[in-house]
């Protein structure tokens, strides 16, 4: 185990370990490791620390997911112990007590009985035989379903093996979303089905709303059992669960089989989804997909597996709505009334982060009813931010507002289509003959703001006005500024300075220089596939750049090793180009946050540094230069950087002025948010017919 692996156990500071290292000759050797990054023996550590009278802090998750991350680490792969999670989860806590005081080959034994008994209920799985090898991964994992919560120890384990399937694209639907998604089916449906489960949180969202007959599908088979674990937890006794491995668009685990609703979230832009083998597939209902449409056949696939009547709600990316090549098939989903409602997401509300995704509501036609004549559109897209958290992170989307929205659109909608009244700028219904034009594109931004009509000149004449206000006081703020001080001229000649190198600094203890632990794509797929609730948040350099508040989130497996930001930290961007701010000093906004990627951060003494003298200085634009490399991406090498040695009061002098400078800035940006603002407003007024022109 690693010296932060010590240190969390042990319920102390990293620093601590280090001096216990340093300190006791009878700290326990490595093991293992380099020299700069050494690996100590589990149960030496915890013997020496036993020997102290130093108790183990680290929670009964954290415990199991050391176990597991040692047994890998000495290439020795866990067993497959999500049988016996549902296992344990069935006994109750003395029994698990019981479990874990008996000796090793008695608990070998219990163990294996256990999960054969319920090895039915776990696709594809094969026949378990734990050995002397595994007794303290299963004493780990019984503590910490006696201790936690069964659903805890079932996301380590996600954690652990969805590591191995990042490049399959793998990532959990986040919980709002998924609640979100459930609740646009109307009712509250009996029997339900995702042929694309992933780890089962949609499933589980339809668990909650009472639905007993639960069927899932997905090619890999981590994702299935895991699922089938899960929701065999979640749904409790009288459910009947019921999940399958394998391609849901080539071998369908459930031809025959017709739901009350479908849930999903299927994958995107598969261009080998199997379009040679399937151009005579029944379920082609409103055209063949051609082979770039894979989320087309999905829509048709969930519609095939519907009761007449029954809805599906699909999480597509935004290209399915306009892309030409399904023009068609999006004709005879209108025409034919089996798409009702098209809403559009906020950039963060899933993976991927930076796009906006869309979700749509579709139902089955039903032969004795006509088709419908309208489609909803409900556009989210402009919504802001939950404050400081603003971004492309899936914590910084208002889930409340956004569901809000979209569910009460759909609500009103679905009980009167043909009464339904526009929502300016939010939800609209339009005619099929309207969208049955020579693109047939269901984008709802195209659809809820083509029409000005909808929206209320005297509503739309306030904004405005309110919009101009703030663009003047925020333009009388930026004059008071820049006329705060005369800027003296230093004399003849620029004034000149000894100066020392950041790495100088350092060394002499003015200052730390400190930067985020990297994050691996492999870790990033495995903690989106884990449960793990809300994360800590973590300034990035895209935060420095837009001047937001901390909107990365740090992975529970790298969080105990990344520095935290406090007030009169110099954080400043990695990457050295582009466009927007460079560098900041730390306030209470960010204090408390994790030093995030792409930002270096630099913790002066302030008996000797001044925090904004040394902003200054470090972020302007030939120090940038002298300490960056590269060619189009300049990546900042922060130990180059220069810092003029000044007399402590002077550098106070100089970080007044910078302070100054840096309102001016943040002001000047804000002014001209404002300006386009107020510039968009009066001229989508003036060419809707909304606002006139002042008169002559």
């Amino acid at each position: 185990m690693t010296a932060a692996e010590i240190s969390r156990i042990a319920g102390v500071t990293r620093a601590t370990v280090s001096n216990w290292r340093r300190r006791h000759v009878d700290f326990p050797a490595p093991s293992g490791g380099t020299d700069s990054s050494p690996l100590y023996d589990l149960e030496e550590v915890r013997a020496w620390l036993a020997s102290r009278g130093q108790h183990t802090a680290a929670t009964p998750s954290g415990e199991l997911r050391t176990t597991l991350r040692l047994r890998e680490r000495a290439g020795a792969g866990a067993p497959d112990l999500l049988l016996l999670v549902l296992a344990a989860a069935r006994r109750p806590a003395d029994d698990l007590t019981g479990l874990l005081a008996l000796p090793d080959a008695d608990l070998l034994k219990q163990a294996n009985d256990a999960a054969a008994g319920v090895s039915d209920v776990v696709p594809d799985t094969e026949p378990v035989e734990f050995t002397a090898a595994d007794t303290t991964v299963l004493r780990a994992l019984l503590l910490c379903v006696r201790d936690e919560s069964a659903q805890t120890a079932l996301g380590v384990l996600a954690e652990r093996e969805l590591e191995d399937s990042a490049a399959s694209g793998a990532y959990r639907t986040p919980a709002p979303l998924a609640g979100l998604l459930a609740r646009l089916i109307p009712g509250f449906p009996t029997r339900v089905l995702d042929p694309a489960c992933g780890s089962g949180t949609l499933l589980t969202a339809a668990a909650t709303r009472g639905a007993r007959e639960l069927y899932g599908q997905d090619s890999l088979p981590v994702q299935a059992r895991r699922t089938a674990v899960g929701l065999t937890l979640t749904a409790g006794e009288g459910a009947d669960v019921t999940v399958r491995t394998g391609d849901s668009l080539r071998a369908d685990a459930f031809p025959d089989l017709t739901v009350d609703a479908v849930l999903s979230n299927p994958p995107y832009g598969d261009r080998d989804w199997g379009h040679d083998e399937l151009a005579y597939d029944s379920r082609w209902a409103y055209g063949f997909p051609p082979r770039a449409e894979s989320e087309l056949a999905w829509v048709q696939h969930a519609l095939a597996h519907l009761e007449p009547g029954g809805h599906a709600v699909l999480l597509l990316p935004p290209a399915t709505a306009s892309r030409s090549s399904g023009r068609r098939i999006r004709a005879e989903l209108i025409r034919s009334g089996a798409l009702r409602a098209v809403a559009a997401l906020p950039p963060g509300a899933a993976i991927p982060l930076h796009i906006g995704l869309q979700v749509w509501v579709l139902q089955r036609p039903e032969p004795t009813r006509p088709a419908y004549q309208s489609v909803l559109f409900v556009d989210t897209v402009g919504e802001p931010s939950v404050p400081g958290r603003g971004g492309t992170r899936s914590g910084s989307v208002d889930w409340a507002r956004v569901t809000e929205q979209i569910l009460s659109a759909w609500t009103a909608y679905a009980e009167d289509p043909d009464g339904f009244e526009a929502q300016a700028g939010v939800a609209r219904a339009v005619s099929v003959v309207d969208l049955l034009d020579e693109v047939v594109d269901v984008t709802p931004a195209r659809q809820v703001r083509s029409s000005q009509a909808d929206i209320d000149p005297q509503e739309l004449a306030r904004e405005t006005a309110a919009t101009r206000e703030g663009l003047a006081a925020a333009v009388r703020t930026v004059a008071e500024l820049a006329g705060t001080a005369p800027w003296d001229a230093a004399g003849a000649a620029a004034r000149e300075w000894r100066t020392a190198t950041v790495s100088d600094l350092a060394r002499g203890g003015a200052l730390k220089v400190l930067r985020a632990v990297p994050v691996s794509p492999r870790a990033m797929a495995a903690e989106a596939g884990a449960d793990g609730g809300e994360r800590p948040p973590a300034l990035t350099g895209g935060d420095i750049a837009r001047g937001t508040g901390p909107t990365g989130q740090a992975l529970d497996v790298q969080a105990e090793q990344m520095p935290e930001i406090a007030v009169g930290d110099v954080l400043v961007r990695n990457l050295v180009g582009g466009t927007g701010a460079v560098a900041r000093v730390a306030g209470e906004a960010e204090a408390g946050a994790l030093l995030g990627a792409g930002v270096h951060l630099f913790r002066p003494d302030p008996a000797r540094l001044d925090p904004w003298f040394l902003l200054g200085f470090l972020s302007s634009e030939a120090n940038l230069a002298g300490a960056s490399t590269g060619s189009s991406s300049l990546h900042l090498s922060p130990g180059r950087l220069r810092v003029p040695l000044l007399p402590l009061a002077e550098q106070r002098r100089y970080g007044e002025a910078f302070r100054r400078v840096e309102a001016l800035r943040e002001q000047a940006r804000r002014a001209q948010d404002l300006a386009e603002q107020t510039a968009r407003l009066v001229s989508g007024g003036l060419t809707g017919g909304q606002l006139v022109p002042e008169p002559t």
